[in-house]
């Protein structure tokens, strides 16, 4: 099949690489020229394993390329991919924007009969407005089918998350459309749920949502497990035996980050209060995110008496390992707070400082190794749990720091190993302390 691609962000980029790597035509389509350039050389512009060499053989191959045109990446498309952003805006709700530009676009452009498939996480009902505005743009006698196809990728993980999806969402009000759709992912051989329109922009937005809250869940029993001296991490896997409930997102830590369960949840919310209904639940979610971002901070505090002129170092920016992405990342609430309370914070990322860098500014010391960030550092922060972190040399860690003080917002250190180090504090969340 011929499809084109509108965005080449994560969902845009791992989508298209995807659909030409199982056999189809694809056109990518964005508005940035640098962007296009590199990706047309087989040059990633996000971070993601497994991408590149995907990547390169699908150009080499023919599958795959990449435009700025959109009369060019349209003119054979039979199935047209929506995959552009949408942001938060202040008010908490959907930025929907780049979708109307997107769908005027299209409009603007096409010059055949098409399905047209949102893919961007969007309000219910959007599809309709889509749909609305591209019979009012189109120049030509064309018919416009409607989709709605949700993505459930995690960064980090994304190619390998489409090509063994859970399931795959195919939302239509129409048979043929449906067919179509249901043919494209068909060499994947996924389970696929077929709803109507409406439902379908709502399993997304449901989806995550109820993850999120399932992760402010852990992280408030992991709260409570410190005042009760339980264990969170034992607490997680006796309830993670029940199959009503499962083990995933049952990891307490310092919240959740990224570009959708942050957004995604306060667009629900905003979708909830539009119908005059208070999402309580969702609220509070939110809520106990927010305050469980600064626990590190806290920690400290409480340990070291003040943070004036104290040394943090900080292992980890991006809000999860194997992504260079800083968006509603963890990182960023810590080093504000600490810098308000007189800190001097040095960071290590592996592959995120550049983004850091654009979103925390010079507030912070960016290192390029471990040893550059602990030395001399009166406390050691665990923010991601990039692989470098966990198979660190704790020995020689400690030797660089004024105190061995550890504050792990993942748990992810090896115990058997801190007190193997018998100098080290380690505070961890939800457990009890190590202390020398």
């Amino acid at each position: 099949m011929r499809i084109a691609v509108l965005g080449t962000g994560y969902v845009g980029l791992s989508t298209g690489l995807c659909l030409a790597d199982i056999g189809h035509e694809v056109v990518c389509i964005d508005v940035d020229e640098e962007k296009i350039g590199l990706l047309s050389n087989g040059i990633p512009t996000i971070y993601e394993p497994g991408l590149e060499p995907v990547l390169k053989e699908n150009i080499l191959n023919g599958r795959l390329r990449f435009t700025t045109s959109h009369e060019d990446g349209l003119k054979h498309a039979e199935i047209i991919i929506i995959t552009v952003g949408t942001p938060q805006t202040k008010s908490g709700e959907a930025d929907l924007s780049y979708l109307m530009q997107a769908a005027e676009d299209i409009a603007i452009h096409l010059k055949h009969d098409t399905i047209v498939v949102i893919k961007s996480t969007v309000p219910v009902g959007t599809n309709d407005k889509v749909k609305e505005i591209l019979e009012q743009n189109k120049r030509r006698d064309v018919t416009i089918l409607m989709g709605s196809n949700p993505e459930f990728l995690r960064q980090g993980s994304a190619i390998n998350d489409t090509i063994y999806a859970d399931r795959i969402v195919i939302g239509t009000d129409n048979r043929e459309a449906a067919l179509q759709l249901e043919n494209m992912y068909q060499p994947l051989s996924l389970p696929i749920l077929h709803t109507t329109i409406r439902s379908a922009e709502m399993i997304k937005y449901a989806s995550n949502a109820f993850l999120a809250t399932k992760i402010s869940f852990i992280n408030e029993i992991a709260n409570l497990c410190e005042m009760v001296g339980a264990d969170v991490e034992d607490v997680a896997r006796g309830m993670g035996k029940d199959k009503r409930i499962g083990t995933a997102f049952l990891n307490a830590g310092i919240g959740y980050g990224g570009s959708c369960f942050p957004k995604d949840v306060q667009a629900l919310v905003h979708v909830a209060n539009e119908y005059n209904m208070r999402f309580g639940l969702l609220e509070e979610t939110m809520s106990i995110n927010n305050l469980q971002r600064e626990r590190l901070v806290w920690k400290a505090l409480s340990r070291l008496g003040h943070l004036q002129d104290k040394k943090i170092a900080m292992l980890g920016l991006s809000f999860k390992p194997e992504t260079d992405d800083m968006r509603e990342a963890p990182s960023i609430v810590l080093a504000n707070a600490l810098i308000e309370k007189g800190a001097k914070v040095f960071a290590y990322d592996p592959v995120a400082t550049d983004n850091a860098r654009k979103v925390i500014g010079s507030k912070i010391e960016y290192a390029t190794t471990i040893e550059e960030t602990v030395k001399n550092a009166d406390a050691l922060f665990i923010v991601t749990e990039w692989k470098e972190f966990l198979e660190m040399d704790l020995g020689k860690v400690i030797q660089y720091m004024n105190n061995p003080i550890i504050f792990d917002g993942r748990n992810c250190l090896n115990e058997v190993e801190i007190r193997k180090c018998r100098e080290i504090e380690y505070y961890p969340i939800g457990k009890p302390c190590i202390i020398k």
